[in-house]
């Protein structure tokens, strides 16, 4: 039986079909990044009247300042911090509503919520919760001996900022896990339950192997995400302080070039920080890939 070969008598349908997206990123992604790049290599004035080309100066200036280098590790305690946190939080929540049978839509719904939810408002919620006059959080954590103040400690900052970030993405990832969950095939899992494997053992040697693929997505996306799309959680909560406790990479791009209007200095930054998300999600495909069943 022969495959019938659908044909367009258009020579030009396959590019017009391909323009808007071949568009679409080279406007918002060659373009500024281009850009970016090239503002990187300059030293321009506070009103962008003068520029001067420094070379990579800006890049050696940015390894000299302590500030930078500390916002380097502060990103890694925070990206790490995210990413974890989100993920066990939506894997615990997903394998708990696969279990439900009446109430999983409900429950599903409910926990769907909070993606919708802005990054800023998110931000500003939990900084109203973790407030240190009018939040509850404080408020029962004083009951226990401990004063919480993210206004002058950086590890409650870096807390806070942390739980807002997660708790934001936890929706986006149960989704997926539950997706994954749920294609997983019922007759595995009664098989080893027949044959007396725990629901630990059965959790650990046949459905986490199985969800391998959806949390390896989700492990380069939540890295994605806790390095770019968490500007706006920052700058609700903690605007990069006490002391630069929660300056993460992102935050200091927009501090240097929109406040202090060091416009080749930011440029250097988002250079940089494109390079460590690329190399990150490479190193992730290179190295962790091969722990995955497909």
């Amino acid at each position: 039986m022969q495959t019938k070969r659908m044909t367009y008598p258009g020579r030009f349908l396959p590019y017009a079909l391909l323009a808007p997206q071949v568009i679409v990123t080279l406007i918002f992604f060659i373009w500024p990044a281009g850009q970016a790049l090239y503002q990187s290599l300059l030293r321009e004035d506070a009103f962008g009247l003068r520029s001067t080309f420094v070379g990579l100066e800006n890049f050696a200036r940015l390894f000299r300042d302590g500030s930078y280098v500390n916002s380097l590790s502060v990103t890694a305690v925070f990206a790490v911090g995210t990413t974890l946190l989100s993920m066990t939080v939506a894997l615990l929540l997903a394998s708990t509503v696969n279990r439900m049978i009446r109430s999983r839509s409900t429950y599903t719904t409910l926990l769907v919520w909070p993606y919708a939810i802005a990054p800023a408002l998110a931000g500003v919620l939990w900084w109203f919760i973790f407030n240190p006059s009018i939040g509850i959080v404080p408020y029962m954590l004083e009951m226990v001996g401990y004063r919480w103040n993210h206004r002058n400690s950086g590890n409650d900052a870096m807390l806070l900022v942390i739980f807002a970030a997660a708790w934001k993405q936890i929706s986006y990832n149960f989704l997926f896990f539950l997706a994954g969950l749920q294609s997983i095939p019922q007759s595995l899992i009664e098989a080893a339950s027949i044959d007396g494997a725990s629901p630990t053992k059965r959790f650990w040697t046949i459905i986490f192997p199985l969800l391998t693929p959806t949390t390896f997505f989700l492990l380069v996306v939540n890295v994605v995400y806790a390095m770019f799309d968490t500007f706006a959680i920052i700058h609700a909560t903690t605007a990069g302080g006490p002391a630069q406790a929660t300056n993460i990479l992102v935050y200091k791009v927009y501090a240097d070039g929109f406040v202090g209007l060091n416009l080749g200095s930011s440029a250097a930054q988002s250079v940089i920080l494109m390079v460590i998300v690329v190399a990150l999600t490479m190193i992730q495909f290179r190295f962790i890939e091969r722990r995955v069943n497909y």
